[in-house]
């Protein structure tokens, strides 16, 4: 019989909206991507899953660790790599000038 292996989703997440630093971003993080039924409880509308372990997420300090963890416990894993961010400088005074 074979067995379904569950499979994980290697990222760096992104940082919030309420958030203006980029101190929780600097990790990656191991997660269960598996996409199970979910399902809304009639009473007070709640959305539950069939699988507890979506909620599991492991944060290591390096791509390379996140890795070795996953082989480690023969688990099959996708990596999603950050996109690169493009900080534009803005200067107050520039407020105040005229552009040619």
């Amino acid at each position: 019989m074979k067995t379904k292996k569950n499979k994980f989703l290697i990222f760096k997440p992104s940082k919030s909206a309420m958030q203006s630093g980029l101190s929780n971003t600097k990790r990656w993080c191991l997660k269960n991507n598996e996409i199970d039924k979910t399902y809304m409880s009639s009473r007070f509308c709640w959305t539950g899953s069939s699988n507890p372990e979506r909620q599991i997420k492991i944060f290591f300090d390096n791509l390379d660790n996140a890795i070795k963890f996953a082989k480690k416990n023969n688990y099959d894993y996708d990596i999603v790599k950050p996109n690169k961010r493009k900080i534009v400088k803005k200067s107050y005074a520039e407020n105040f000038f005229k552009r040619k």
